[in-house]
């Protein structure tokens, strides 16, 4: 597409050069609603521009615009001529004909009217668990220690990107997560009275397999992402915009609890039973936190942390939950 461009651009200056003195303007229609305009001066410019790669200057000139970089095209105007016509403009330069400019070539960039803001449907894979006063709850060997294998972290967010600069832009949406804390001990059960939440041992006669307690949240974030590739950041796995270069961003994140509820999981003269039972269990209802993202090319790895205490104040162990894993 992009030669074809070219060669009807080269085509229709020369034809309007020769067919129209007075005419010393050139506008070309690109596609439904762009223009490309050339103001000739003078008509014996035409033979110098005939020895111009326009192809290659074009493509510098669409990379700018796709990446929003309204600086000057630091090159010179040579970079630009043809393999064959290097030697012949310098024969020119000694003769008659004055060599091109020196000066770099400006690409006037107006005002952008297409969007800068991508949105795509991100989902997050990991792992989530919880620290005590910065420690692991299996160093007092605590009932609602957390095998890591198991507990599963899972988000669904629409996630909107808002480039700022060719290498800075906020990444902001909202989505559902769900925390899935399996318990190290299947025999745990958790219960609550009016005075907390508890957890002990199920003194049933029966054969755990797993205990847990889910919580799922709606959330809001923002992040600032530094990307160095500076370049088509890829928004999500599925879309199809490319991207390279490694990224890095850290921003907030809240949420409100929607739902929470413990499982258990036995088998009973061989058959496999279980227990759901929704209930808040003094969950906070507000989580707040800090969402690290570190990426290359299309995947993300991400690690959140809550500042806010897992069960409300006094009603609970003092826990603070974390996760992380891989943003697809």
């Amino acid at each position: 597409m992009k030669k074809i461009v070219i060669f009807l651009i080269t085509q229709i200056l020369i034809t309007s050069a020769f067919a129209q003195d007075a005419t010393d303007t050139v506008v070309i229609k690109v596609g439904d609603g762009s223009k490309v305009i050339f103001a000739i001066k003078d008509k014996k410019d035409l033979e110098t521009m005939k020895k111009y790669n326009f192809q290659k200057l074009m493509d510098d000139m669409i990379y700018k615009l796709e990446v929003r970089d309204s600086s000057r095209l630091n090159k010179l105007s040579s970079e630009f001529l043809k393999k064959d016509s290097l030697k012949e403009v310098a024969t020119a330069n000694e003769v008659t004909t004055p060599a091109p400019s020196s000066e770099p070539p400006v690409i006037e960039k107006h005002k952008y009217h297409g969007s800068r803001t991508r949105n795509s449907l991100n989902l997050d894979i990991g792992i989530n668990n919880y620290v005590s006063n910065g420690q692991s709850p299996s160093s007092s060997n605590s009932l609602y220690t957390v095998h890591p294998w198991g507990s599963w972290y899972v988000g669904l967010n629409s996630i909107y990107r808002t480039r700022m600069t060719s290498k800075f832009f906020l990444e902001w949406g909202g989505g559902v997560s769900w925390y899935n804390f399996k318990f190290e001990n299947e025999q745990v059960v958790v219960s609550k009275d009016d005075n907390g939440v508890y957890f002990n041992l199920d003194q049933r006669n029966l054969n755990f397999t797993k205990s847990k307690l889910t919580a799922a949240f709606v959330n809001l974030s923002l992040v600032p992402v530094y990307d160095f590739g500076g370049n088509r950041r890829k928004p999500s796995f599925f879309d199809g915009h490319g991207a390279s270069g490694f990224r890095i961003g850290l921003g907030p994140y809240a949420g409100y609890l929607i739902d929470s509820y413990t499982k258990q999981v036995h088998t009973e003269d061989g058959d496999k039973k279980k227990e759901k039972h929704h209930d808040n269990y003094y969950l906070t209802n507000l989580r707040y936190g800090l969402r690290l993202q570190l990426g290359f090319d299309d995947v993300d790895f991400f690690f959140n942390y809550d500042i806010n205490n897992l069960f409300a104040d006094n009603k609970g162990p003092q826990l603070n939950a974390f996760s992380f894993g891989v943003s697809f």
